[in-house]
């Protein structure tokens, strides 16, 4: 398998169910609602609370706008722009408040396995082993990202995603994307 890319221009907005925002699904696999990974874009347009997902691990990263306060089980976490992406268990009581409007946040969604997401800024590389799906979102600006000697182009707002067929180095680079490593 080669890099696949999503650009968040092409996917349809979702509407919530609550009316406070749109997603963007990027990828879930496998297709349909009994995926067991969801990457996806969200635009959040007012205050209010996230669906509760048992089951689920989650990880949110602020792509735009002035960050929000989420409330994690009476826990309040502030995160912004520069903020290092937050995990926490779906099934926990999360209210979102914005901090001075809209904000489109990175989300990325897991029922089984293990996964890290990480900000970068500038460049990173990993020794990844084969059958882990790769993913880097660059967000506003392009990146690079590179597996043994297949590298892409990944233009600004665009998920680009692998599945490893062998062990090996990745490398991205990029000003501001967010890196994914996720074993199912």
């Amino acid at each position: 398998m080669s890099w696949q890319l999503v650009r968040l221009a092409q996917v349809r907005p979702e509407p919530w169910h609550n009316g406070a925002g749109v997603t963007r699904e990027l990828l879930a696999l496998p297709q349909g609602t009994d995926w067991t990974l969801r990457l996806s874009v969200a635009e959040v347009a007012q205050d209010g609370p996230f669906s509760r997902l048992a089951g689920v691990r989650r990880w949110f990263a602020v792509l735009s706008g002035q960050g929000v306060r989420l409330r994690v089980d009476g826990r309040t976490h502030t995160l912004g722009v520069q903020s290092p992406a937050f995990e926490f268990d779906g099934a926990a009581h999360t209210d979102c408040e914005l901090a001075g409007g809209a904000t489109s946040d990175f989300n990325l969604m897991l029922r089984q396995g293990n996964a890290r997401m990480q900000r970068v800024r500038g460049a990173c590389s990993r020794t990844c082993r084969a059958a882990v799906l790769v993913a880097v979102y660059a967000n506003g600006h392009a990146a690079t990202a590179s597996w043994n000697s297949e590298a892409v182009e990944i233009p600004p707002n665009t998920l680009a995603w692998r599945i490893l067929d062998s062990d090996g180095l990745v490398r991205l680079a990029g000003d501001d994307a967010l890196w994914m490593e996720i074993d199912q």
